[in-house]
């Protein structure tokens, strides 16, 4: 009967004291760079990657997830979180895009299809997520109206957001667009390429999560 009794209360103290697992989304434009991210968080803290990145639009239609991703830093801190990838935010998704990419107009179709279906799943996940990166190409101008849109959805639900200037490794990369553009989050500027800058991403991830 004790045992029982201490069993018990040993699995409710072990229920109530496990730290919560973190969801952490990927979030921005079509070929920001957020699976070549995803891929390169993967590939330092768990050895294998996270899905296929192209420069055609849309490549990641579905939403993809690495369950159990923990990342260490400095003083003994470690963060264990479920790393979800989501399909490029777009306001317009247009068939004839893809065509530029030689593909046949069936395939084209298709993909918008999937890609439009893929940019619902990523804003349904908005329920389910913690805290957000979004990831931008730092080459672009950041006043467009998909990451205004992006970023106004992440404020009206109260969502903490890192903000990453993606593609620094490029000469027309320009962070101080990014930074006066949205001014109410914190900015880091990396390249996911190359790696440039990666180890200031995850002090700021700490900082994210907590």
């Amino acid at each position: 009967m004790f045992k029982s009794i201490k069993g018990f209360f040993n699995g409710f103290l072990g229920l109530f004291g496990k730290k919560k697992l973190v969801k952490l989304g990927l979030y921005g434009p079509p070929n920001a760079g957020k699976t070549s991210l995803a891929n390169k968080i993967c590939e330092d803290w768990i050895g294998e990657s996270m899905g296929d990145a192209s420069e055609v639009p849309h490549e990641t239609r579905e939403v993809q997830i690495k369950e159990k991703v923990e990342i260490k830093g400095s003083g003994g801190k470690k963060i264990i979180f479920n790393l979800i990838d989501t399909p490029g935010i777009a306001t317009k998704i247009d068939y004839e895009e893809f065509l530029k990419f030689k593909l046949g107009k069936r395939k084209a179709r298709a993909r918008a299809k999937e890609a439009t279906k893929g940019v619902i799943e990523a804003i349904k996940w908005l329920e389910n997520v913690d805290c957000v990166i979004t990831v931008l190409d730092a080459t672009k101008n950041p006043y467009s109206q998909v990451n205004i849109t992006i970023i106004g959805n992440f404020a009206a639900r109260n969502i903490p957001v890192l903000i990453v200037g993606n593609k620094t490794d490029l000469k027309r990369a320009n962070l101080k667009r990014i930074k006066s553009a949205f001014p109410q989050y914190p900015v880091v500027g990396i390249s996911a390429l190359t790696g440039e800058n990666i180890e200031e991403f995850y002090e700021q991830l700490f900082t994210l999560v907590k």
